[in-house]
């Protein structure tokens, strides 16, 4: 038995945001055979589970980067941070003038307007091709089809003391804002930062990583961490290849992603996960 655990952006996703028929066969193929297959992903729990619900999958899951551990239709690992922190961050992030997100147990808490500083950050671009252009929209409307939005008029009246926060969500398309604040917060020992692409700074609590959720997991399930197989295609992923048995990157993988790994599949537009689940794991 192999514990199997994808990734979901520019891995396992489609085009069109879904987990399409060859992969969603594909996965029920190996756990037919007696395999487990688990999401593992920075998104969101509530939109993990819609979007395995929709495709008919029920999976274990690791949702926040490995801040939230989802098996057998209950939570069993919850790493929140402080609202303190989560204030601080918040802090930074606005006088940098930053786009973000609070992930909580309750969803993802998104300021009405806010979307128009990454619009503003689009049209302030110096040149920019309409390729990247499209690129950019369709990355501001990822963030705005998430299953799982509370729209609130302003991010200060929550109250975070009532709420597990398990994430700070920074998107940008000016490089060096994240940059400068990346440089502010890489000494820290209170938080973790990863990103799921050179546009994003994903921030949580201090013991949050693919890595350490999947041997959790594995721990869970009773599997062997040389049973385990770890599929992904960004630097987030890099935690999880580094104990994973088994490392698979993908074809559109990072370059620095695809050196961490075992072997190489196909893109995530041309079924890799799928050709890695049905040729590549033994």
């Amino acid at each position: 038995m192999k514990l199997i655990a994808i990734d979901l952006d520019g891995t396992l996703l489609s085009d069109e945001g879904n987990i399409n028929q060859a992969s969603s066969e594909a996965i029920r193929n190996r756990l037919e055979a007696g395999d487990i297959v688990a999401i593992c992903s920075g998104r969101s729990l509530h939109d993990t589970k819609e979007l395995t619900k929709r495709a008919g999958l029920d999976l274990p899951l690791i949702t926040g980067n490995g801040a939230v551990t989802y098996a057998d239709h209950n939570v069993i690992e919850h790493l929140s941070m402080k609202p303190n922190l989560v204030h601080e961050l918040m802090e930074k992030a606005d006088r940098e003038g930053l786009y973000y997100e609070i992930y909580t147990n309750e969803g993802i808490y998104l300021e009405k307007d806010i979307i128009h500083i990454l619009e503003k950050e689009i049209n302030e671009y110096p040149k920019l091709s309409e390729a990247d252009r499209k690129k950019m929209k369709a990355m501001i409307a990822t963030q705005k089809d998430q299953f799982g939005l509370k729209m609130v008029d302003n991010y200060r009246a929550i109250q975070y003391e009532t709420l597990d926060v398990y994430k700070v969500f920074i998107l940008s398309f000016q490089r060096e804002l994240l940059d400068k604040l990346h440089l502010d917060l890489e000494n820290r020992k209170d938080i973790s930062i990863t990103g799921s692409g050179r546009r994003k700074l994903e921030i949580a609590h201090a013991d949050a990583s693919k890595g350490n959720a999947l041997q959790s997991l594995a721990k869970y399930f009773q599997v062997p961490l040389e049973d385990t197989v770890a599929i992904g295609d960004n630097f987030n992923d890099i935690p999880m290849f580094e104990v994973a048995g088994k490392s698979i990157a993908m074809g559109n993988a990072e370059p620095e992603v695809k050196e961490m790994s075992d072997i190489t599949t196909k893109n995530y537009n041309e079924d890799g996960v799928a050709y890695a689940l049905n040729y590549l794991i033994i």
